[in-house]
Protein backbone atom coordinates (compact mmCIF):
# COMPACT_ATOMS: atom_id res chain seq x y z
CA UNK A 1 0.00 0.00 0.00
CA UNK A 2 1.33 3.18 -0.63
CA UNK A 3 1.59 6.22 1.51
CA UNK A 4 2.75 9.82 1.46
CA UNK A 5 6.77 10.17 0.94
CA UNK A 6 8.83 12.36 3.53
CA UNK A 7 9.31 15.92 2.30
CA UNK A 8 13.13 16.55 1.21
CA UNK A 9 12.64 19.63 2.92
CA UNK A 10 12.46 19.93 6.72
CA UNK A 11 9.54 21.30 8.20
CA UNK A 12 8.86 23.63 10.06
CA UNK A 13 7.96 22.93 13.32
CA UNK A 14 5.49 25.10 15.47
CA UNK A 15 6.74 26.40 18.94
CA UNK A 16 3.97 26.63 21.60
CA UNK A 17 4.14 30.18 21.33
CA UNK A 18 3.27 30.42 17.41
CA UNK A 19 1.11 27.04 17.19
CA UNK A 20 -2.05 28.79 18.76
CA UNK A 21 -1.65 31.95 15.77
CA UNK A 22 -1.24 29.28 13.51
CA UNK A 23 -3.96 27.51 14.08
CA UNK A 24 -6.25 30.85 14.16
CA UNK A 25 -4.31 32.24 10.36
CA UNK A 26 -5.94 31.74 7.37
CA UNK A 27 -4.79 28.11 5.75
CA UNK A 28 -4.20 27.46 2.16
CA UNK A 29 -3.62 24.14 0.85
CA UNK A 30 -1.58 24.44 -2.63
CA UNK A 31 -2.58 21.25 -4.67
CA UNK A 32 0.10 20.66 -7.62
CA UNK A 33 1.70 17.30 -8.95
CA UNK A 34 2.13 15.84 -11.95
CA UNK A 35 -0.76 16.02 -14.71
CA UNK A 36 -2.96 12.45 -14.48
CA UNK A 37 -1.56 11.93 -11.01
CA UNK A 38 -4.93 12.72 -9.29
CA UNK A 39 -5.12 16.43 -8.64
CA UNK A 40 -8.90 17.10 -9.23
CA UNK A 41 -9.55 13.89 -6.94
CA UNK A 42 -7.12 15.00 -3.85
CA UNK A 43 -9.62 18.63 -4.75
CA UNK A 44 -12.66 16.36 -4.02
CA UNK A 45 -11.12 14.66 -1.21
CA UNK A 46 -10.76 18.71 0.68
CA UNK A 47 -13.46 19.50 -0.32
CA UNK A 48 -15.39 16.84 1.89
CA UNK A 49 -12.98 17.86 4.24
CA UNK A 50 -15.18 21.48 4.40
CA UNK A 51 -11.96 22.85 1.92
CA UNK A 52 -13.37 25.35 -0.54
CA UNK A 53 -11.72 24.32 -3.73
CA UNK A 54 -10.59 26.48 -6.50
CA UNK A 55 -8.89 24.50 -9.80
CA UNK A 56 -6.44 26.04 -11.46
CA UNK A 57 -6.36 29.43 -9.79
CA UNK A 58 -3.84 31.78 -11.73
CA UNK A 59 -1.06 32.43 -9.90
CA UNK A 60 -1.56 36.38 -10.07
CA UNK A 61 -4.55 35.70 -7.90
CA UNK A 62 -3.09 33.70 -5.42
CA UNK A 63 -2.53 36.32 -3.31
CA UNK A 64 -5.99 38.03 -3.12
CA UNK A 65 -7.61 34.73 -2.85
CA UNK A 66 -5.36 33.96 -0.09
CA UNK A 67 -5.92 37.00 1.27
CA UNK A 68 -9.38 37.19 1.81
CA UNK A 69 -9.00 34.05 4.57
CA UNK A 70 -11.21 36.27 7.13
CA UNK A 71 -14.34 36.39 4.21
CA UNK A 72 -14.24 32.25 4.28
CA UNK A 73 -16.05 29.67 6.25
CA UNK A 74 -13.23 27.42 6.46
CA UNK A 75 -9.52 26.64 5.07
CA UNK A 76 -9.05 27.02 1.34
CA UNK A 77 -7.85 24.48 -1.17
CA UNK A 78 -6.20 25.86 -4.40
CA UNK A 79 -4.85 23.72 -7.34
CA UNK A 80 -2.17 25.43 -9.07
CA UNK A 81 0.06 23.18 -11.85
CA UNK A 82 1.13 23.31 -15.36
CA UNK A 83 -2.04 24.22 -16.83
CA UNK A 84 -2.01 27.46 -14.87
CA UNK A 85 -1.59 30.48 -17.54
CA UNK A 86 1.42 31.81 -15.40
CA UNK A 87 2.52 29.11 -13.92
CA UNK A 88 6.37 29.41 -13.19
CA UNK A 89 7.36 26.89 -10.05
CA UNK A 90 9.89 29.78 -9.00
CA UNK A 91 7.37 32.53 -8.85
CA UNK A 92 4.96 29.86 -6.84
CA UNK A 93 7.13 29.36 -3.73
CA UNK A 94 8.07 33.15 -3.68
CA UNK A 95 4.40 34.06 -3.24
CA UNK A 96 3.98 31.27 -0.86
CA UNK A 97 6.96 32.87 1.17
CA UNK A 98 5.24 36.44 0.83
CA UNK A 99 1.88 35.28 2.11
CA UNK A 100 3.57 33.07 4.91
CA UNK A 101 5.58 36.50 5.74
CA UNK A 102 3.62 39.40 5.11
CA UNK A 103 -0.18 38.00 5.57
CA UNK A 104 0.12 35.76 8.12
CA UNK A 105 -1.18 33.27 5.72
CA UNK A 106 -0.36 29.46 7.07
CA UNK A 107 0.12 27.62 3.78
CA UNK A 108 1.45 24.28 3.00
CA UNK A 109 2.02 22.36 -0.56
CA UNK A 110 0.34 19.02 -1.59
CA UNK A 111 2.50 17.45 -3.97
CA UNK A 112 1.36 14.51 -6.30
CA UNK A 113 3.55 12.13 -7.95
CA UNK A 114 3.38 9.06 -10.16
CA UNK A 115 5.29 6.89 -11.98
CA UNK A 116 5.99 8.39 -15.58
CA UNK A 117 5.24 4.86 -17.47
CA UNK A 118 1.62 4.80 -15.26
CA UNK A 119 1.33 8.27 -16.18
CA UNK A 120 1.59 7.62 -19.87
CA UNK A 121 -0.53 4.35 -19.43
CA UNK A 122 -3.45 6.82 -18.37
CA UNK A 123 -3.21 9.27 -20.89
CA UNK A 124 -3.46 6.55 -23.51
CA UNK A 125 -6.36 4.84 -21.76
CA UNK A 126 -8.21 7.79 -21.44
CA UNK A 127 -7.67 9.48 -24.52
CA UNK A 128 -6.64 12.87 -23.04
CA UNK A 129 -3.80 14.90 -24.11
CA UNK A 130 -1.17 15.95 -21.94
CA UNK A 131 -1.07 19.63 -21.05
CA UNK A 132 2.50 20.30 -22.29
CA UNK A 133 2.38 17.38 -25.23
CA UNK A 134 0.90 19.89 -28.27
CA UNK A 135 3.21 17.80 -30.95
CA UNK A 136 5.35 16.27 -28.78
CA UNK A 137 5.14 12.34 -27.88
CA UNK A 138 3.28 12.07 -24.15
CA UNK A 139 6.35 10.40 -22.52
CA UNK A 140 8.76 13.23 -23.55
CA UNK A 141 5.73 16.17 -22.00
CA UNK A 142 5.71 13.90 -18.73
CA UNK A 143 9.70 14.34 -17.80
CA UNK A 144 9.59 18.03 -18.92
CA UNK A 145 6.67 18.46 -16.84
CA UNK A 146 8.79 16.90 -14.32
CA UNK A 147 11.84 18.83 -14.36
CA UNK A 148 9.54 22.06 -14.42
CA UNK A 149 7.73 20.53 -10.59
CA UNK A 150 10.88 19.34 -9.40
CA UNK A 151 11.37 22.81 -7.43
CA UNK A 152 7.58 21.78 -5.90
CA UNK A 153 8.52 18.30 -4.73
CA UNK A 154 11.40 19.41 -3.13
CA UNK A 155 9.49 21.89 -1.51
CA UNK A 156 6.57 19.98 -0.72
CA UNK A 157 5.11 19.32 2.98
CA UNK A 158 3.67 16.10 1.80
CA UNK A 159 4.39 14.53 -1.35
CA UNK A 160 1.96 11.80 -2.20
CA UNK A 161 2.99 8.60 -4.58
CA UNK A 162 -0.67 7.27 -6.15
CA UNK A 163 0.95 4.97 -8.65
CA UNK A 164 -0.47 2.19 -7.37
CA UNK A 165 -3.00 3.76 -4.37
CA UNK A 166 -5.88 1.98 -3.70
CA UNK A 167 -9.42 4.23 -4.60
CA UNK A 168 -9.86 5.71 -0.68
CA UNK A 169 -6.02 6.17 0.54
CA UNK A 170 -5.43 9.29 -1.06
CA UNK A 171 -8.47 10.85 1.12
CA UNK A 172 -7.68 9.25 4.05
CA UNK A 173 -4.18 10.79 4.02
CA UNK A 174 -5.23 13.67 3.61
CA UNK A 175 -7.52 13.70 6.35
CA UNK A 176 -4.74 12.32 8.33
CA UNK A 177 -2.94 15.41 7.48
CA UNK A 178 -5.55 17.89 8.15
CA UNK A 179 -7.78 16.46 10.56
CA UNK A 180 -6.93 19.66 12.74
CA UNK A 181 -8.25 22.09 10.09
CA UNK A 182 -11.46 20.44 9.67
CA UNK A 183 -12.40 16.68 10.27
CA UNK A 184 -15.05 15.10 8.07
CA UNK A 185 -16.67 11.36 8.76
CA UNK A 186 -18.77 9.31 7.46
CA UNK A 187 -22.77 10.69 7.22
CA UNK A 188 -25.35 8.15 6.91
CA UNK A 189 -28.64 9.46 5.71
CA UNK A 190 -32.03 7.25 5.77
CA UNK A 191 -34.36 7.49 3.96
CA UNK A 192 -37.99 5.38 3.63
CA UNK A 193 -39.79 5.07 0.40
CA UNK A 194 -42.22 3.29 -1.56
CA UNK A 195 -41.75 0.97 -4.03
CA UNK A 196 -44.57 1.31 -5.87
CA UNK A 197 -43.09 4.82 -6.79
CA UNK A 198 -39.87 3.75 -7.49
CA UNK A 199 -36.67 3.06 -5.73
CA UNK A 200 -34.13 6.21 -4.96
CA UNK A 201 -31.92 6.72 -7.33
CA UNK A 202 -29.11 7.66 -4.79
CA UNK A 203 -29.75 4.11 -2.56
CA UNK A 204 -26.25 2.80 -1.83
CA UNK A 205 -27.88 0.25 0.35
CA UNK A 206 -31.61 -1.00 -0.26
CA UNK A 207 -33.70 -3.17 2.48
CA UNK A 208 -37.30 -4.31 1.62
CA UNK A 209 -39.44 -4.98 4.55
CA UNK A 210 -42.77 -5.72 2.77
CA UNK A 211 -42.88 -8.69 4.57
CA UNK A 212 -44.14 -7.52 7.80
CA UNK A 213 -47.57 -7.27 8.33
CA UNK A 214 -49.54 -4.08 6.53
CA UNK A 215 -50.93 -1.78 8.66
CA UNK A 216 -52.86 -0.46 5.44
CA UNK A 217 -55.07 -2.98 5.50
CA UNK A 218 -55.98 -1.93 9.39
CA UNK A 219 -58.94 0.61 8.70
CA UNK A 220 -57.74 2.29 11.59
CA UNK A 221 -54.41 2.55 10.72
CA UNK A 222 -54.28 3.35 6.82
CA UNK A 223 -54.56 7.40 7.17
CA UNK A 224 -51.91 7.02 9.70
CA UNK A 225 -48.08 6.85 8.72
CA UNK A 226 -45.36 5.09 10.50
CA UNK A 227 -44.29 7.70 12.52
CA UNK A 228 -47.97 7.68 14.70
CA UNK A 229 -47.70 5.69 17.95
CA UNK A 230 -50.48 3.34 16.58
CA UNK A 231 -48.92 2.26 13.90
CA UNK A 232 -46.09 1.65 15.62
CA UNK A 233 -47.02 -0.43 17.91
CA UNK A 234 -49.09 -2.54 15.68
CA UNK A 235 -45.69 -3.13 13.39
CA UNK A 236 -44.08 -4.15 17.12
CA UNK A 237 -46.33 -6.96 17.12
CA UNK A 238 -45.26 -8.36 13.93
CA UNK A 239 -42.93 -11.30 15.53
CA UNK A 240 -40.43 -10.78 12.60
CA UNK A 241 -39.10 -7.77 13.07
CA UNK A 242 -37.29 -7.91 16.07
CA UNK A 243 -35.05 -10.15 14.37
CA UNK A 244 -34.78 -8.35 11.18
CA UNK A 245 -34.29 -5.14 13.31
CA UNK A 246 -31.51 -6.95 15.17
CA UNK A 247 -29.95 -8.70 11.70
CA UNK A 248 -30.27 -4.92 10.08
CA UNK A 249 -27.76 -3.55 13.24
CA UNK A 250 -25.00 -6.40 13.29
CA UNK A 251 -24.64 -5.76 9.65
CA UNK A 252 -24.57 -2.29 9.28
CA UNK A 253 -22.54 -1.90 13.06
CA UNK A 254 -18.93 -3.29 10.81
CA UNK A 255 -20.13 -2.07 7.60
CA UNK A 256 -20.25 1.60 8.55
CA UNK A 257 -16.52 2.14 9.89
CA UNK A 258 -15.26 0.16 6.43
CA UNK A 259 -17.27 2.35 4.29
CA UNK A 260 -15.29 5.57 6.39
CA UNK A 261 -12.11 3.60 5.96
CA UNK A 262 -13.02 3.83 2.37
CA UNK A 263 -12.80 7.53 2.06
CA UNK A 264 -16.63 7.33 1.64
CA UNK A 265 -18.13 10.18 3.03
CA UNK A 266 -22.01 9.90 2.80
CA UNK A 267 -23.86 6.41 2.78
CA UNK A 268 -27.31 6.48 1.85
CA UNK A 269 -29.78 3.97 3.39
CA UNK A 270 -33.11 2.95 1.56
CA UNK A 271 -35.71 0.94 3.07
CA UNK A 272 -38.53 0.30 1.47
CA UNK A 273 -42.27 -1.08 1.38
CA UNK A 274 -44.95 -0.92 -0.91
CA UNK A 275 -46.37 3.03 -0.64
CA UNK A 276 -43.95 3.98 1.88
CA UNK A 277 -46.39 5.00 4.46
CA UNK A 278 -46.26 2.83 7.60
CA UNK A 279 -43.35 -0.28 7.62
CA UNK A 280 -40.64 1.68 6.07
CA UNK A 281 -41.40 5.03 7.80
CA UNK A 282 -41.12 3.16 11.05
CA UNK A 283 -38.11 0.93 10.45
CA UNK A 284 -36.35 4.23 9.37
CA UNK A 285 -37.43 5.25 12.99
CA UNK A 286 -36.05 2.40 14.72
CA UNK A 287 -32.43 3.48 12.63
CA UNK A 288 -32.38 6.75 13.69
CA UNK A 289 -32.79 5.67 17.24
CA UNK A 290 -29.84 3.12 17.19
CA UNK A 291 -27.28 5.74 15.05
CA UNK A 292 -28.02 8.56 18.09
CA UNK A 293 -27.16 5.97 20.51
CA UNK A 294 -24.23 5.12 18.37
CA UNK A 295 -23.13 8.74 17.98
CA UNK A 296 -23.31 8.42 13.88
CA UNK A 297 -23.44 11.81 12.35
CA UNK A 298 -27.06 11.06 10.26
CA UNK A 299 -29.71 12.73 8.62
CA UNK A 300 -33.00 11.33 7.46
CA UNK A 301 -36.20 11.95 5.45
CA UNK A 302 -39.71 10.06 4.44
CA UNK A 303 -39.41 10.39 0.74
CA UNK A 304 -43.44 9.22 -0.09
CA UNK A 305 -45.10 9.77 3.68
CA UNK A 306 -46.68 12.96 2.18
CA UNK A 307 -48.27 11.25 -0.84
CA UNK A 308 -51.90 10.42 -0.16
CA UNK A 309 -52.84 6.85 -0.54
CA UNK A 310 -55.07 5.36 -2.69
Amino acid sequence: MAAPRKPKAPLKKESPQTEGAAKSAPRVVVVTGMSGAGKSSALRALEDLHFETVDNLPLALLRAVARSGDHRRGPLAVGIDVRTRDFDAARLLSTIAELQRTAGVTVSIVFLDCDSEILSRRFTETRRPHPLADDLPVATAIEMERRLLTPLHDQADLVVDTSRLPPGELKRILAGQYAGEAKRTLKVFLTSFGFRNGLPRDADLVFDVRFLKNPHYEPDLRPQTGLDAPVGAYIEQDPALAPFINHLIQLLDPLLPLYEAEGKSYLTIAIGCTGGQHRSVYVVERLKAWLTSRGVIFDASHRDVHLAKK
